[in-house]
């Protein structure tokens, strides 16, 4: 069994760490996070200490690993996408493994110290990309690589994920602290497309929004037009009738890729491979987080060339 901590353990997506940690049969000692209504705790790991001042933690993180025969082996990090580089510096300083949801960091610079981060401590950190464990996005990867080498596909990414006015005031609505759109929704589907058509080879940006951006990627094997909002009115109309607040769709040759369901257990899936040395680190999530830097400070350039037929509507 492995002893793990966790940061930002109010966030949304802990309890997924929460439940991954259980069900592969480790446990938590301590967690902290700024909210202190921490019931979700209860059903996990009540016995687990808890902290509201990081600095707090980070001596009982520094003195149990000098004062237990059993280490805190993992920091597992749920907080705002703006401090995960610092979280994870200081996982790595404390001599345990680092666990990162998306965005693994915003900036390239930080990549660069957590770099040099891993060197001095021979820790490292993993990166939560969970559509590379997805089965029908496994499933389309065999495909491509079938193909001819050769072969471009004709890609169309749209998410539309709507958000309330609360979301705005919240460090998301913050493009320092969250990195923007296409950083905060759009950097899986990011990851997972070059992981799936190879390394950007052009970008254009049509439009970077507060709620929205559009834009062209060129990768190696793959034209994607790709549209990500938060913005509810972006929904179409047929999905709005049937009740939808979220929109997902890829279509690859002008062939829907159904990938809806089968995410329940896949940050289980995700510790599971880290647990066994199978982890995605640093060097697989550099290529998304340099490519979402890029968009975020590229100049749109509107409706023109090849768009995503979102932006028209």
């Amino acid at each position: 069994m492995k002893n793990f901590v966790l940061v930002g353990a109010a966030g949304y997506i802990a309890e997924r760490h929460m439940r991954a940690i259980r069900e592969t049969g480790n446990t938590i000692v301590a967690a902290t996070d700024q909210f202190d209504v921490m019931g979700r705790m209860d059903s996990f790991f009540p016995e687990a200490e808890f902290f509201l001042n990081e600095k707090e933690f980070e001596t009982f993180v520094a003195q149990w690993q000098k004062s237990h025969v059993t280490p805190i082996d993992y920091t597992s990090i749920c907080s705002p996408n703006y401090k995960h580089a610092d979280h994870i510096q200081a996982a790595l300083k404390n001599q345990s493994f680092a666990i990162c949801e998306k965005p693994l960091v915003l900036y390239p610079e930080e990549l660069e110290r957590i770099e040099q981060a891993e060197q001095t401590t021979g820790k490292k950190v993993f990166n939560i990309l969970q559509l590379r464990l997805h089965p029908t996005i496994i499933a389309l990867r065999e495909k491509v690589k079938q193909a001819a080498t050769d072969k471009i596909f004709d890609i169309d990414l749209t998410y539309i994920t709507s958000r309330g006015k609360w979301y705005y005031k919240s460090w998301k609505g913050d493009p320092s602290k969250s990195g923007g759109v296409a950083t905060n929704i759009g950097i899986h589907f990011f990851d997972m497309l070059q992981w799936i058509f190879g390394e950007v080879q052009h970008s254009v940006v049509h439009t970077y929004e507060a709620d929205k951006a559009a834009g062209f990627l060129q990768l190696k094997n793959a034209r994607v037009r790709w549209f990500l909002s938060l913005d509810y009115n972006s929904i179409p109309q047929e999905a709005k009738d049937k009740g939808m607040r979220t929109y997902r769709s890829i279509t690859v040759e002008n062939e829907e890729i159904e990938f809806s369901g089968g995410f329940t257990d896949l940050h289980t899936q995700s510790y599971q491979h880290i647990l066994e040395g199978n982890g995605f680190g640093l060097q697989a999530a550099k290529p998304c987080i340099l490519l979402t830097h890029k968009l975020r400070n590229s100049h749109p350039i509107g409706a023109k060339g090849d768009y995503h037929p979102f932006l028209k509507a």
